[in-house]
């Protein structure tokens, strides 16, 4: 028999058990979590799985803490006013053919990497240039 939770808004649900090693987070979705811009981006995945960032600069996006095997998700990545940002991938990222995607270079560009989590170190990515 199975539990369902529903929370329209998004939002984290706590599982509690008298050993620890047995709690569990789980964050809903329905919410686009912000990252940091800043030389290294480090997305936090206990507390969003979809994401955005808008680059002020050439950026590396370093591999996510906390990656659960089967956990899915996407990043919008959007260039700045300036545009023409680069950003290069943690170890962690595994894009088709082992090759980072070049970003789309317009000012305000908006491109997206859906992934899905493999295992704690291997997270296949798909990228979409041009999403605007």
């Amino acid at each position: 028999m199975g539990v369902v939770i529903q929370n329209p808004s998004g939002g984290s649900v706590s599982f509690d058990s008298a050993n620890t090693a047995n709690d569990y987070t789980l964050t809903l979705p329905g919410a686009v979590g912000t990252l940091t811009d800043g030389a290294t981006i480090t997305p936090d995945l206990t507390a969003n799985s979809t994401f955005s960032v808008t680059l002020g600069g050439n950026r590396t996006m370093a591999n996510p803490t906390s990656p659960i095997a089967g956990q899915t998700g996407s990043i919008f990545i959007v260039q700045d006013g300036t545009g023409s940002r680069t950003l290069s991938w943690g170890s962690y990222w595994d894009f088709i053919n082992g090759t980072a995607p070049t970003l789309s270079t317009g000012a305000n560009a908006v491109d997206r990497v859906d992934y899905v989590v493999r295992s704690a170190t291997s997270i296949h990515a798909v990228f979409t240039a041009n999403y605007s």
